[in-house]
């Protein structure tokens, strides 16, 4: 089972979280608030912080921006748009730009949300992939859904304590070929 490594110092890792949202703003974007609050409560640093419509154009030109060499960014973390209506639409614009896919994440995902939600966890298409060396993860828009993605899985793999492994540890390698 994993464990953190005390022992190891912790290094930070730059953060952005963009909301995708036809409704939500700065005053209602309870999942927005979560992860910046967890973000740094952990340790990190929250880079950018945007809210943007479910429009794959619109999505595109913010990622496009935080993707950058200049960005300063390790990795993105997109709540919202991850649903099957016609609006959702992240995973298209993130098919637009990963590099590779992460498919354990949205497994792993859907396995945490099904011990809560049952059979509702398959309109989840939660998903996590590389873009220009940056790791970037796709969350469903609601709040729990948030909690249940940063404290189950996204928190310990951003942590370079977290042993056996952990994503850390490969980003000085994301742009090996």
């Amino acid at each position: 089972m994993q464990s953190l490594d005390k022992s190891r110092k912790f290094i930070p890792v730059n953060i952005a979280v963009l909301t995708v949202s036809d409704s939500r703003t700065s005053e209602n974007d309870k999942s927005g608030d979560y992860l910046v609050n967890s973000i740094l409560e952990a340790g990190h640093k929250s880079k950018f912080r945007k809210i943007v419509k479910d429009d794959v154009e619109s999505i595109l030109e913010i990622l496009n921006n935080w993707l950058s060499s200049n960005s300063n960014i390790d990795a993105i973390i997109i709540t919202g748009g991850t649903g099957i209506t016609g609006r959702d639409v992240t995973p298209e614009a993130l098919d637009k730009v990963k590099d590779k896919e992460i498919p354990g994440f949205g497994e792993i995902f859907r396995y945490i949300s099904f011990k809560k939600i049952g059979t509702s966890s398959i309109q989840s298409r939660a998903t996590a992939c590389i873009a220009k060396n940056k790791f970037i993860f796709s969350l469903p828009g609601s709040p729990g859904a948030c909690k249940d993605a940063w404290e189950s899985i996204i928190r310990t793999q951003l942590d370079n304590r977290n042993r056996p492994c952990n994503l850390v540890e490969l980003m000085p390698r994301l742009a090996e070929r």
